[in-house]
């Protein structure tokens, strides 16, 4: 799934290629994808204006003169820049100039139109880019579950996914099973200052393309040669060379160094 700096890295993509042109027409045949009618959301769009492209959590916002079109990616969802159209395309935005593709094979990916953002988008946590260290601290201190979970609750910061968990709590050297509300302050420290470390790389590099992600214009990421534990199950680890071990936390693949996180 499409995480932070991947989103962003979309986002940054569409801006200069969308902000300012109108929606023309829409065709929106991918039902799973759509929320709500397809018919009414086609009529709604047709003739807004785009003013701005912005990025909730792993959410993409592209604000209208009216109202708002939201695209989550899902697990393999691309917006593309006058792309080729292709039996996985389930939206067509045809703009005054050029045209916008969403495509999703598996389709696990939502769009959505609405007079203002949907409520799941405003209820999430602060961004991690954003937050406050003392925020970030307290709001570890209430939960109980292992800190890796915590990292991908989106109530807790939005936008930290599976890959930039591992990645964070590696570099922060905390195991993923350690219960956030009992790890003392400077860990969590570590574990704030890792976070904003790897999303801040990662977004440097473009993303990371460990499976189809590309950007708006059909660029691969390259943070995925810079991974030290994530997809990396019996590697070497890069600091101690013990291998990379796999366990399952909150129903999730999780990549972890035994004798670098405690």
């Amino acid at each position: 799934m499409p995480e932070l700096p991947e989103v962003e890295t979309v986002v940054r993509t569409l801006r200069p290629a969308i902000v300012g042109r109108r929606i023309v027409n829409a065709e929106l045949t991918g039902l799973r994808v759509l929320i709500g009618s397809a018919r009414k959301t086609a009529n709604a769009l047709a003739g807004k204006k785009i003013v701005a492209v912005e990025r909730y959590g792993k959410f993409i916002a592209i604000r209208l003169d009216r109202g708002y079109l939201v695209v989550h990616l899902g697990m393999t969802g691309r917006l593309l820049i006058d792309g080729a159209m292709s039996k996985w395309t389930h939206a067509i935005f045809t703009l005054d100039k050029g045209a916008l593709l969403y495509e999703d094979p598996r389709q696990f990916g939502r769009i959505e139109y609405g007079d203002e953002l949907p409520a799941r988008v405003a209820a999430l946590g602060p961004e991690p880019l954003e937050v406050s260290l003392d925020e970030f601290i307290r709001r570890l201190k209430l939960r109980k579950s292992p800190v890796k979970a915590v990292l991908l609750n989106q109530a807790v910061v939005r936008g930290v996914g599976n890959i930039y968990a591992d990645e964070a709590l590696f570099r922060a050297g905390v195991h993923p099973k350690r219960v956030a509300s009992s790890l003392r302050a400077d860990r969590v420290e570590r574990i704030f200052k890792a976070m904003r470390e790897v999303l801040a790389e990662a977004i440097a590099s473009r993303g990371s393309s460990v499976s189809n992600y590309v950007d708006a214009e059909g660029n691969r990421g390259g943070f995925q040669a810079d991974h030290r534990v994530y997809q990396r199950t019996g590697e070497p680890c890069v600091s101690c060379g013990a291998p990379i071990k796999r366990i399952v936390v909150g129903q999730r693949s999780t990549h972890y160094c035994s004798k670098c996180q405690k």
